[in-house]
């Protein structure tokens, strides 16, 4: 069965950084692709930053420049390095994987993560 589960939200100031993580156990498969989505109180999941197997990412554009997608496979690891954080960007962050990439974005994806909370105060 495959788990994903999220690591390195927290607490920080306007204009600090973090680290997130996503760890998948059990097998994926090499072709899925994975995403980060985020969901503050009150407003709907949105997706942050996705990328494939060949390692074509997607960001959106509130996050372009400042935040940076990437997996290390021998790891099974996700990463998600988010420079410049401002309080807009304070949300629970989910990790999510699946096959194709239009239900991934969309976010239909097949497996999700429990999520880890990031807040930024200013």
């Amino acid at each position: 069965q495959v788990q994903l589960v999220e690591s390195g939200g927290g607490s920080v100031q306007s204009g600090g950084s973090l680290r997130l993580s996503c760890t998948t156990s059990g097998y994926i498969g090499r072709r899925y692709s994975m995403a980060w989505f985020r969901q503050a109180a009150g407003k709907e999941r949105e997706l942050v930053a996705a990328i494939d197997s060949d390692d074509d990412t997607y960001y959106v554009d509130s996050v372009k420049g400042r935040f940076t997608i990437s997996q290390d496979n021998a790891k099974n690891t996700l990463y998600l390095q988010m420079n410049s954080l401002k309080p807009e960007d304070t949300a629970m962050y989910y990790c999510a994987a699946d096959r194709e990439w239009p239900r991934l974005v969309l976010g239909r994806g097949d497996y999700w993560g429990q999520g880890t909370q990031v807040t930024v105060s200013s």
